[in-house]
């Protein structure tokens, strides 16, 4: 409250003075000139009247300091605030967040804004991963921690309070929930850990997360603790939170006390602040720099124009009480002709206005000492939409809504808009990327609980409010044109590349073992059967009931283009030459004719390969039965199927490089393979090896699917019977 003024006589005697208010004269000039002297000692008290000073202090104010020269201070905000502390905005933090949480549930407009941005920004959340199997655990894991609801709500919370505080709880799931979860559907049987529990155990994954008021918390040593990467923070638990733990009044409040952790009870007993796990405890921020405490909301900016609109809403309500407010005012007499009215006539026409309360027009019959005054408000003038204009405008402007979606006035001008557009999206960008940040790293530690090689990451639908299909069309045709990477495109559409291209990868495995169908296009014939039917039918190597056609039979009197062609002889070109022309009937060689001399002999050679490939196969096997154990014992292994398939592939190397060091025929043997294991790292041996690769490459290209082990073992025989052909020669015959 402002100081009293110490200088300021109060008023002793507030009665009624006994001097006289006014002076009169009449058409004697005497009385009027002494009439206006009396008048004119009025003259220096007329001066202007000095409001008050508001929240100013007394000994602020410099008026009068030399006669009529005065210094004044102007209005200020903390003036006009000083006598309004209901519209007054607040200076701290938490009562700034207190009072956007406020505006929030009250103000429709914002409340509204601030939803669509969350559920704009939200769109399209899921979780993806490059093991298909995983994603079904992350995203059914996904769902039952409410993931979509925990991140409208992160990103509500962001933009109403511009501070997130999340509690996280985390469970221990039981072998038979974990094989749920990778199920499409999963049942949930946890034990969820205290909030006291820092350790993390396998198989310990985050369960629940529960957002927590930012008016009730408090940073630890305040802006101190800027200096320090970790912050530690405290819960302030309210009055009535404390009643409640200190006094239950029913059995269901004493259950709940009794499950409580014992530090929230002693916090409450002792009127002392409850910290929080800081490996449980999750805070983000909007826009907030280093050395504030907690970030101010963006509603801050924009609490003067959203009072002044509830002060118009209230100026409205209050104009439409007199809006129609009309009054008439009935004269009789005129005191200018000095005529009085009587009882009598006041009584007559309060009679007659009485008995017509009707609408319409009244007749009136009345004499010549009668008036009627109308008076009417014009308050009518003041409702309207035109006042809210600016303030609307600012408001929007300040949440980052541009005119262009609003229709309101100045939508004109498509710099502005585009530059609008951009500062929305921009700030929706803003929310999503501390929510991608805040899900990686919830993720991150499930992937350490549940020991996945491979995180998963977070996808959203693309945000843009820009003309989209002309730019999707344009970034198409520069795809198609190689001026861009396919890695780029699918960035643009808001695909994670990495991801993209293990799922190409699966389907193109899966189109080439025939457990998914081609993709139609210039390489791939969907109807391949109908084309093949369609072809053989127009060769003549089937007949119509062969592919399916049931045809009538044809008219005797019908003829098809094929006997018409087979009834029309041939005809024989002036210019062809005679070995071109069909033969004469008896001009070849007669028949039953023996020839004149003895033919040459035709001398069957065999395939030298064949019998190499075939010893080559046999050998592989041999091969197989002396190292398959050796190999075993050196890996420590019980079978086959325990070896890793690194260990398969360098198995399987061993014994495609003793095979092609082995002579054909020779005795495979214990003691050969073990000295061809002793040379198996020489020149000869490594470039045998290199070039069975590069063979082995280009047979797969050819033949367009993965290769199984017994076409392996052939190709192996084909390879070394090529080798070795012309190698030994004489040998193999």
């Amino acid at each position: 409250m402002p100081e009293k003024p110490e200088d300021k006589d109060p008023i002793k005697n507030a009665s009624v003075s006994p001097d006289e208010a006014y002076v009169f004269w009449n058409s004697d000039p005497d009385t009027q000139g002494d009439a206006l002297k009396a008048s004119a000692g009025a003259l220096e008290e007329y001066t202007g009247i000095n409001k008050a000073v508001a929240g100013r202090r007394y000994f602020n104010d410099f008026s009068n300091l030399d006669g009529n020269t005065g210094g004044r201070p102007g209005l200020t905000r903390t003036d006009y605030d000083y006598f309004r502390p209901d519209e007054a905005v607040p200076k701290q933090v938490k009562r700034i967040i207190k009072k956007a949480e406020d505006v929030y549930q009250k103000v429709g407009l914002v409340k509204n804004v601030i939803d669509l941005m969350g559920d704009f920004a939200v769109q399209g959340i899921k979780i993806v991963h490059k093991n298909k199997r995983i994603e079904r655990f992350y995203r059914n894991w996904f769902k039952k921690v409410a993931g979509k609801d925990r991140s409208e709500r992160f990103l509500n919370n962001l933009y109403k309070t511009g501070n997130v505080v999340i509690n996280k709880q985390t469970g221990k799931i039981s072998t038979k929930v974990n094989n749920n979860l990778y199920k499409a559907i999963g049942v949930a049987d946890l034990k969820v850990d205290s909030l006291s529990d820092m350790k993390v155990e396998r198989k310990e994954i985050p369960w629940r997360y529960t957002f927590i008021d930012p008016v009730c918390v408090e940073v630890s040593a305040g802006s101190l603790s800027s200096f320090v990467h970790d912050r530690l923070y405290e819960l302030s638990l309210p009055a009535s939170i404390r009643k409640t733990i200190n006094s239950p009044k029913n059995d269901n409040e004493k259950n709940i006390v009794a499950n409580l952790p014992p530090a929230i009870v002693e916090a409450a007993k002792g009127r002392k602040p409850y910290p929080l796990d800081p490996d449980k405890t999750i805070v983000y921020h909007y826009k907030k720099d280093d050395w504030q405490t907690w970030a101010y909301p963006m509603i801050y900016a924009i609490m003067d124009d959203i009072t002044v609109i509830e002060k118009l809403k209230l100026a409205d309500i209050a104009a439409l009480d007199g809006a129609i407010s009309n009054i008439r005012i009935f004269k009789l007499g005129s005191l200018e002709h000095k005529i009085a009215p009587t009882k009598a006539a006041t009584a007559k026409l309060a009679q007659i206005l009485g008995n017509n309360v009707g609408g319409g027009t009244m007749d009136l019959v009345w004499g010549p000492d009668i008036e009627l005054v109308e008076s009417k408000t014009n308050v009518h003038n003041f409702l309207g939409e035109g006042k809210y204009t600016p303030h609307l405008n600012s408001i929007y402007a300040g949440l980052g809504i541009p005119p262009t979606l609003t229709g309101t006035y100045g939508a004109a001008g498509t710099t502005n808009n585009f530059i609008s557009l951009k500062t929305l999206t921009q700030r929706l960008q803003y929310g999503r990327d501390l929510l991608t940040a805040f899900w990686e790293q919830e993720i991150l530690a499930v992937q350490k609980a549940m020991g996945f090689r491979f995180a998963a990451s977070i996808e959203f639908d693309r945000m843009d409010l820009s003309n989209e299909d002309a730019e999707k069309a344009l970034l198409i045709q520069l795809a198609d044109r190689n001026l861009i990477s396919d890695e780029l495109l699918q960035s643009k559409f808001g695909f994670d590349p990495d991801m993209e291209k293990n799922r190409l990868n699966r389907e193109n495995k899966d189109r080439k073992t025939k457990r998914m169908v081609n993709k139609s296009g210039p390489f791939h014939d969907p109807q391949f059967e109908n084309a093949l039917k369609k072809l053989s039918l127009q060769l003549g190597i089937v007949s119509p009931s062969q592919v399916g056609l049931d045809l009538p039979e044809k008219l005797p009197s019908e003829t098809t283009p094929l006997d018409l062609k087979a009834k029309t002889p041939s005809t024989k070109l002036a210019n062809d030459s005679k070995e071109s022309l069909p033969g004469v009937p008896g001009e070849g060689r007669p028949k039953l004719s023996k020839d004149s001399k003895k033919r040459k002999e035709k001398t069957f050679k065999p395939q030298t390969g064949a019998k190499i490939a075939i010893w080559a196969a046999q050998a592989q096997d041999e091969i197989s039965e002396i190292l398959n154990p050796i190999m075993l014992s050196f890996y420590s292994k019980k079978n086959l199927r325990s070896l890793s398939k690194a260990e398969h592939k360098e198995l399987d190397k061993l014994k495609t490089q003793i095979l092609f060091s082995v002579s054909p025929e020779s005795n495979v043997s214990e003691d050969l393979v073990r000295t061809a294991l002793a040379q198996i790292n020489n020149k000869q041996n490594t470039d045998m090896y290199r070039k069975f690769n590069d063979w082995l490459k280009d047979v797969r290209h050819q033949v367009g699917k993965e290769l199984t082990s017994e076409s392996l073992k052939y190709i192996k025989s084909s390879f070394y019977s090529l080798v070795y052909e012309h190698v030994y020669p004489q040998k193999v015959r």
